[in-house]
């Protein structure tokens, strides 16, 4: 399997690292540490000399409560950015986006993957994703990010995050958007509880049916909880390695993380253990 955007190919047949670069000043984990351009140029260096092989680039933090900005603010934010690492890398960019005026923006820039957690919800984000002619993440969500404190309900989530997908597909190709052109993210922390996140977790090769990339993002998330402590992102480098390596196992094609030098080096152990099998 392989991603392939602006001539630019991606091997999927192993585990791609993807770090996450956050121009955002309130970014549940990295808020405010890269919102400026030398500030992210020199982080995203780092990344790639870790082993990083896509970026994913934010402009709006999505994490719970938080509130839609606008287009404009959006765009100030990672157009800069976007331009500086395609002026600077030669590296695989993803713009996490649900405008379509971001998207529009973004791929006449050069980026080669739109990853919108609300799985181009926006008719106008469909449409411009449509004729970016690049690959798009489509991802699971239960609400909205201002309302995923509430409870969230499932009589199965598996099942239904399969449904979704399968729906999402569907309405892609009506809107003329290839099948092959898409990848699935079941959205671990997007209105789902900690038990909904870890039966994801054990279940995500059921999700290879539809023979299309897994992208999945569960880096620092309150699902690795410390000490019964939700709140302390900084203790949860261990949790977001173990829950790497099971994705890895499981075949995942490509894991956003905020720590890429310490998920490469797990990943690699994961690499040598699946080559030596007999």
């Amino acid at each position: 399997m392989k991603l392939v955007a602006n001539e630019r190919v991606l091997d999927l047949s192993y585990t791609q690292i993807m770090g996450i670069l956050n121009v955002t000043p309130d970014s549940f984990f990295d808020g405010g540490l890269y919102n400026t351009v030398p500030k992210s140029i020199d982080h995203v260096d780092k990344m790639i000399s870790n082993g990083a092989t896509l970026i994913d680039i934010g402009g709006e933090s999505t994490r719970p409560g938080s509130k839609r900005i606008s287009d404009e603010e959006e765009l100030e934010r990672v157009l800069p950015v976007i331009q500086a690492i395609v002026n600077r890398f030669d590296i695989f960019i993803s713009v996490n986006t649900s405008s379509a005026l971001v998207i529009k923006e973004s791929a006449q820039l050069g980026v080669h993957l739109i990853n919108d957690v609300r799985s181009l919800a926006d008719v106008e984000a469909m449409k411009a994703a449509k004729y970016s002619n690049l690959p798009i993440c489509l991802m699971h969500m239960q609400g909205s990010p201002d309302t995923m404190q509430k409870l969230p309900s499932y009589h199965n989530v598996v099942h239904e995050v399969f449904d979704y997908f399968k729906d999402q597909i569907t309405r892609c190709q009506l809107a003329g958007i290839n099948k092959t052109r898409l990848l699935l993210d079941p959205g671990f922390g997007f209105g789902k509880s900690f038990q909904h996140n870890y039966q994801l977790l054990s279940n995500l090769k059921y999700f290879h049916h539809f023979n299309l990339p897994l992208l999945i993002g569960i880096s620092r998330k309150s699902m690795l909880h410390c000490n019964n402590n939700t709140y302390c992102v900084k203790n949860r480098l261990a949790g977001s390695i173990a829950c790497a390596v099971i994705a890895s196992i499981q075949k995942v094609q490509i894991i956003r993380v905020h720590d890429v030098k310490e998920t490469m080096e797990a990943l690699r152990i994961v690499k040598i253990v699946q080559e030596e099998r007999l």
